[in-house]
């Protein structure tokens, strides 16, 4: 019973509780701050979409990376990568340089120590440089004067004397402290010209640091320049019909003029060469290779790794045909490095010789003949057989070739992660870069890479 009281008193006390109900009448000051309500139409019109444009890519859009040593400033970053044991900085995989997205790079060249972007713009500064600037080899700033040792660690602007408003760099070239620009308006040189790679007269103990000498060659003998390329002290100039003009060191017989001394006048290289129509020229130190219309190969300069077929003679002064190359068929592409050769036919067959890290292993040290590396290591195989590389580059003592897919396959001396592989073991085989995107061209220094890409969607 007295569970019964208790239920009944209980029942009462919730039965009187009065349960809030929300008012219908609204608040006068919600209603003020309310936005009143769009009206929307019953059907909407074609017209009336938004219309999305989707990024795409075009072919003018290009990405510039770099790798390697970065203690120089070539790599054109101040952002602190890795560093080695003795706490020098580098960067051992491509690093997508930001300078690429703010301006249009449309070329690239890597010296010893150094890098130069040509740029598309509407003004005069078509030319940038970063890296080491000890013999003015990046032209004169007035921001050096601010720096303690003559390294230019982000890119900043070269200034040439231009003539037009307008001009647009067509070509550069880059040897060890010295640096070829091949504009609309004819070719300019700057930074050391101890032995007349410049192009101009040689002044005994002339100071170098802080030049703003430039030195101008509008053409050759009225013929116009097509191409500019560059050795380590010596520079070769290619005419539109297919003459080679070379000057600057020639202990080694590099300049190809018949001598051994050092020329400051751009001179014809004959020998083998003369009545043949040249298409490229290529150096990275002191031997040189010349491809003709036909296919045909030729070389200069220093032999004593056996690039060149010389016998006794270690040093080639002139011009001459190299015979074993006919066997190779139809020569496409040709890359001269510190101590091989390097050559590619029309079948994307590529051959090496000379000395080095080839690419054919690592007992493979000296080969005398130009002997094909396999081309499953470069991606052929029997579910890609349309694989075929297109272009080759090489450094001092590095390799490189570019198949027609875009893909980067580097072999050789890996000096601070200058084959961009993650790593800085030496690579004796070609073994593909990572980028995220298609590879158009690079330009291979002695211990960094640089290379232009194109995004791949």
């Amino acid at each position: 019973m007295f569970f019964n009281l208790c239920r009944s008193f209980a029942t009462r006390v919730f039965a009187k509780r009065v349960v809030p109900k929300f008012s219908k009448t609204k608040d006068k000051s919600t209603k003020k701050n309310k936005r009143p309500r769009k009206k929307i139409p019953k059907k909407f019109k074609l017209k009336d979409l938004p219309v999305y444009d989707f990024a795409t890519t075009k072919k003018s859009d290009h990405r510039v990376y770099a790798w390697g040593l970065q203690e120089h400033g070539a790599l054109g970053t101040v952002k602190r990568l890795t560093y080695a044991e003795n706490n020098i900085s580098y960067c051992s995989k491509p690093h997508r340089l930001t300078f690429g997205e703010y301006c249009k790079v449309t070329d690239v060249v890597c010296g010893y120590g150094f890098t130069a972007f040509s740029v598309k713009s509407n003004d005069q500064r078509i030319l940038y440089g970063s890296g080491i600037n000890t013999d003015s080899q990046l032209g004169y700033h007035p921001t050096d004067e601010k720096l303690k040792i003559p390294i230019v660690v982000k890119p900043r602007p070269i200034f040439l004397p231009l003539k037009g408003k307008t001009a647009k760099v067509l070509g550069l070239a880059a040897g060890r402290a010295h640096l070829l620009v091949l504009t609309d308006e004819g070719v300019y040189a700057l930074g050391h010209n101890g032995y007349g790679q410049c192009g101009r007269p040689i002044i005994e103990d002339e100071e170098y640091l802080k030049s703003k000498a430039v030195n101008y060659i509008p053409n050759i003998k009225g013929c116009s320049i097509k191409s500019v390329s560059a050795g380590q002290d010596h520079s070769m100039l290619l005419t539109d019909n297919g003459e080679v003009y070379t000057f600057g060191w020639g202990a080694d017989g590099q300049t190809g003029l018949a001598h051994y001394r050092n020329e400051y006048r751009p001179s014809l290289v004959k020998g083998d060469l003369s009545g043949e129509k040249i298409i490229k020229v290529t150096s990275a130190a002191d031997c040189v290779l010349a491809l003709s219309d036909k296919g045909k190969v030729f070389g200069w300069g220093n032999a004593e790794y056996s690039q060149l077929p010389c016998g006794d003679n270690q040093q080639i002064n002139i011009a001459t045909e190299l015979k074993f190359c006919e066997e190779l068929g139809s020569i496409k592409d040709i890359a001269s490095g510190g101590s091989f050769c390097m050559v590619l036919n029309d079948e994307g067959e590529v051959y090496v010789w000379g000395f080095g890290l080839l690419g054919l292993g690592p007992k493979a040290n000296r080969v005398l003949k130009p002997t094909m590396i396999p081309k499953p290591l470069f991606g052929i195989n029997a579910y890609e057989p349309d694989i075929k590389v297109e272009k080759i580059f090489c450094g001092i003592s590095h390799l490189g070739a570019i198949t027609n897919q875009g893909h980067l396959f580097m072999w050789g001396r890996n000096r601070y992660g200058a084959l961009g592989l993650g790593h800085r073991d030496d690579q004796y085989f070609p073994f593909k870069v990572g980028i995220g995107a298609a590879v158009k061209k690079i330009s291979c220094g002695v211990d960094h890479t640089v290379s232009i890409c194109q995004p791949f969607a």
